[in-house]
């Protein structure tokens, strides 16, 4: 069940353990979801001493979002693309894999870069050639580039013809 909404059932049994006076973490054993799911819904519903079931699912209904992926970029020449493959199939291949790294407890942004270092033709992969494929600020790869280098899973290699940093996936 986790990963999937609240149900009104699920509401229900909420208002009931906040009248019954339980902790946010007993609740949340109870349903099989994290505590902070738990947290958000109440907090988004009024608080723990107005939190109404029938209201929050109504609410629920309203606030349906989606969060959307990025499309990649074209392929760069600088051999960083996808020559010779199918961009969609390629495409799939990243996000499924970036689900996988997401699923074992990697944050999604270091996810989507090792993902993407993993489906590039060239092995490697600049900063500037990340923000082009993922589409996000310099900033989010330069975080996530520093995760991934701490837990020893990607460094840094100095290309000697244009003296950049490239990214590239370690032993």
């Amino acid at each position: 069940m986790p990963g999937e909404r609240l149900t009104r059932q699920d509401r229900r049994e909420i208002a009931a353990g906040l009248r019954d006076g339980q902790t946010y973490a007993a609740i949340a054993r109870r349903l099989g979801r994290p505590t902070s799911t738990i947290t958000r819904e109440v907090m988004r519903n009024g608080g723990p001493a107005d939190y109404h079931a029938d209201r929050a699912h109504q609410a629920g209904k309203r606030v349906v979002r989606r969060r959307t992926t990025a499309k990649p970029a074209a392929p760069s020449p600088d051999g960083a693309g996808l020559a010779g493959r199918d961009p969609r199939t390629v495409e799939n291949a990243t996000a499924h894999i970036t689900e996988l790294f997401i699923q074992s407890g990697l944050q999604q942004m270091a996810a989507r870069v090792l993902a993407a270092l993993l489906t590039t033709d060239s092995g490697s992969l600049t900063s500037a050639d990340l923000v082009r494929r993922l589409n996000v600020s310099p900033a989010a790869i330069s975080k996530a580039v520093g995760l991934l280098e701490a837990m020893g899973i990607i460094h840094r290699r100095r290309d000697p013809r244009s003296r950049a940093e490239r990214y590239v996936i370690g032993d």
